[in-house]
């Protein structure tokens, strides 16, 4: 049967060969680096896809909430770091999880710390957040005095033992070429670096420097680290085609959308999918927002993006696509179009379950297996 013979409603498709040659792929750049594999499971948010990394050797995770933690622990995984600051409300999730697994934390603040050292029954490791360039969070990676007393901190706590620096170089997502992308990178290596040298020579080591972004993962040396935490780089996106960090063919999702209405007069193709599945993230392109490309169902999946199709606007249930006319004569109403996502991380927090191009269905911890 044609996978798009069930489709009904927009379902997430997923090519598992193509993601599974992104993981393969991304494990072996990591392994011939010599640094540590812990890929970010908030991009899949699957256990079953988890399983896929456990294949290729993976044993330390890293996620975003602390119910992605418990989600993903009650399938076997034990070495977990939350790459979110710590929400001082939630510590006894915090201690449940610390008494049973090996826990890691983020922190970026002394009132944290302190709070830390009263409250928390059970060890964690703790890696200070630090700000190399996005602007998001984390210490100002030349705020050395900063440093210096949250380090003070850390290490006068019995519970905390102090790992190191991370950093999330989000700021290579606003790159405009490989080239970019990786000066990007290096200039946040050197930074992070600078910090950690820094509390060296203060008496504080030996430090790790973590860092997780899938641009940099995907093309550049990952210089003096020792573990990268990507999770983009498993499906990628058309975010990540325009920077240059993949191809159009990495991509390994697409939002199948049904086709509700057409308007030829002005190039347009209203769809049923909107911002509650696509997500509302999109990139910028010739003046206009694309929040994802648009592609023609082919045999049993999609295929390449149509030239000049994008998704210019979303609501909460619609879309509208703009195509060029040739291609809009190509397409009647209750026809399916296959979007590639802007950006797949939110899309699949959206959808909450997959489609294989054979005909399987893989859910997220949003929508468990005993779900409709």
């Amino acid at each position: 049967m044609n996978i798009f013979e069930q489709i009904q409603k927009p379902t997430l498709l997923l090519d598992e060969e193509i993601a599974k040659n992104n993981l393969h792929r991304m494990s072996q750049r990591v392994k011939a680096a010599g640094v540590r594999f812990r890929p970010h499971f908030k991009t899949h948010q699957s256990a079953q896809i988890g399983e896929w990394f456990r294949a290729e050797g993976v044993t330390a995770i890293t996620v975003s909430s602390l119910d992605m933690a418990i989600y993903f622990s009650q399938y076997g995984w034990q070495d977990i770091t939350l790459a979110f600051p710590v929400n001082l409300r939630q510590i006894d999730t915090i201690n449940h999880l610390a008494a049973r697994m090996h826990f890691g934390i983020l922190v970026e603040s002394p009132e944290t710390v302190l709070f830390l050292r009263e409250h928390l029954s059970a060890p964690v490791d703790v890696w200070i957040k630090v700000d190399t360039g996005n602007g998001r969070t984390g210490i100002a990676w030349d705020h050395l005095a900063a440093f210096r007393q949250l380090a003070s901190l850390i290490t006068s706590c019995q519970n905390l033992h102090f790992k190191g620096l991370l950093t999330h170089a989000g700021q290579s997502y606003r790159a405009s070429s490989k080239e970019d992308i990786c000066h990007i990178y290096q200039e946040s290596i050197n930074r992070i670096n600078h910090s950690r040298d820094e509390l060296a020579a203060m008496g504080f080591g030996p430090l790790q420097v973590s860092v997780g972004d899938t641009p940099g993962a995907s093309l550049c040396n990952p210089g003096r680290v020792y573990e990268l935490r990507p999770g983009n780089f498993i499906f990628y996106d058309t975010q990540q085609v325009q920077i240059g960090a993949c191809q159009d063919e990495d991509i390994a999702v697409a939002v199948a959308c049904p086709v509700v209405a057409l308007h030829p007069e002005r190039n347009e193709v209203v769809l049923y999918g909107g911002a509650i599945h696509l997500s509302s993230d999109f990139l910028t392109e010739d003046g206009h927002r694309v929040y994802g490309r648009v592609a023609l169902p082919q045999e049993n999946r999609w295929g390449k993006p149509l030239p000049g199709a994008y998704v210019r606007g979303l609501s909460q249930e619609h879309g509208v696509a703009h195509l060029e006319a040739g291609d809009i004569q190509r397409i009647q109403v209750g026809e399916l179009l296959c979007i590639l996502p802007a950006h797949s991380c939110l899309t699949a927090h959206n959808m909450q379950e997959y489609l294989t191009l054979d005909g399987k269905r893989i859910h997220t911890m949003n929508r468990p297996s005993s779900g409709n």
